[in-house]
């Protein structure tokens, strides 16, 4: 079959892809992460928002550049050298791996809502998150064009439960549930920072739709339209989302709460409303999930052709899907799972978010140096001049998101980049 041929991912199937995998779990649990750090934590969806611009217009000048396969691995690959391809590949392939993950963790606590024995027991609670990831795992090796209309239909359904709340939101406004301004001891550059990169969970993926360019119907032209696209929809979305679960469920309630969403519907509407939220929500975060494996197959993949990861990462099904990569994402997902469900549903959730966010932000600092190295090679004009700045503003975002994680996050990053190296030393 022919590249061509493959081409099934028009402008909405592009959208629902990036959309879909970023207003998945992040969304649904954020207000749970961000209650501890009062109104100031707000904050953190206008810079994460203004910051996910910059990544979303620096992505688009660099799929121009290269629409191929591949997203922020093919970029660096071709901008920076191939090991430095090869460390992009390496931690977006984790962070795809820690947010299917964090995901299926997401939707086990809302599962809970129906059956509570799955969210107190935490054996249930891992059985119930390896039947999930396997499931769409085997959806996605079974056929490309049954995933992209997946997550089309399951990313305008999850729309729907966060109307809802909005709409609930404002018919319910209460003044006296909105948190302190700053109840933490943190100065406030510091919240900031550690919020910025916690909300940061909720945008990662907006890249995704750069990710399978093979299979996108024109991507040079369709990709840019889905990513600018996709980052309006999704900042609109959250801050009137997030606003409405803080004027609804007072703070000292949201911190507890493994799912924030049910709570705030049934304040209002009873268990009715906790239930067709909670059904929003399993949607919502089964789309997600979707994008996030369909991403990591795509990645692995086109770092498997470039020679950076061996040749089985290529094998093919007969609807040209990635068996084995898929396979042994469904392994790691699996061991992640089982090492960490000890935390609990809430911290085992934050620490899959946090590392998969660090992961995905060093991939957007490495994109932003590719984007200025290619930029400086540009005719000298003012496109050349604004493309040098705007490549210079996703990098400094990307470093002080970084930053925001602390120093235990960055270090466990730095190992997972060491643990990679001798792969690569063994296919040079």
């Amino acid at each position: 079959m022919s590249i061509e041929q493959h081409r099934v991912i028009g402008f909405w199937r592009g959208w629902s892809i990036a959309v879909g995998c970023a207003i998945g779990s992040g969304i649904f649990m954020m207000p749970t992460m961000l209650a501890p750090y009062g109104m100031l934590g707000f904050g953190g969806w206008l810079i994460a928002g203004s910051g996910s611009i910059l990544v979303a217009l620096t992505m688009a000048k660099l799929v121009k550049r290269i629409p191929k396969t591949g997203g922020p691995y093919v970029y660096v690959n071709e901008g920076l050298g191939k090991f430095s391809g090869f460390i992009i590949a390496w931690t977006y392939w984790i962070s795809c791996i820690s947010a299917i993950a964090g995901i299926s963790i997401a939707f086990v606590g809302y599962l809970g809502f129906f059956i509570p024995t799955i969210s107190n027991s935490p054996i249930h609670s891992l059985l119930a998150s390896l039947v999930l990831v396997w499931t769409i795992i085997i959806l996605n090796i079974r056929s490309l064009e049954n995933s992209s209309k997946f997550q089309l239909i399951s990313t305008l359904l999850k729309l729907l439960p966060l109307i809802f709340i909005i709409f609930l939101g404002a018919a319910n406004f209460n003044f006296d549930n909105l948190p302190e301004l700053n109840p933490t001891d943190l100065h406030p550059i510091s919240l900031l920072a550690t919020v910025t990169t916690l909300v940061m969970w909720s945008f990662i993926g907006i890249e995704t739709a750069t990710v399978p360019a093979d299979n996108v119907i024109n991507p040079q032209e369709t990709i840019p339209k889905v990513l600018i696209a996709s980052v309006l929809t999704i900042l609109i979305i959250y801050i009137l989302v997030s606003f409405s679960i803080a004027v609804i469920v007072p703070a000292s309630e949201l911190i507890n709460s493994s799912a924030p969403f049910a709570l705030a519907a049934t304040k209002i509407l009873g268990v009715t409303g906790g239930t067709l939220i909670s059904i929003g929500a399993l949607i919502s975060t089964l789309g997600s999930l979707n994008a996030n494996t369909l991403t990591a197959g795509n990645l692995s993949l086109a770092a498997a052709r470039d020679g950076l990861l061996p040749r089985k990462f290529v094998s093919l099904t007969e609807t040209g899907t990635p068996i084995f990569t898929y396979l042994l994402t469904g392994v790691f997902v699996s061991i992640l799972l089982m090492l960490n469900y000890t935390k609990g549903i809430v911290n085992a959730f934050v620490y899959m978010a946090m590392l998969s966010t660090l992961s995905t932000l060093i991939a957007y600092a490495f994109c932003a140096i590719a984007e200025f190295k290619f930029a400086q090679t540009d005719q000298k004009n003012q496109a050349r001049i604004n493309a040098l700045l705007l490549s210079c503003g996703t990098f400094l975002y990307a470093f002080f998101a970084i930053w925001g994680a602390g120093i235990e996050m960055i270090i466990y990053s730095l190992i997972l980049i060491i643990f990679g190296t001798p792969i690569y030393l063994l296919k040079k």
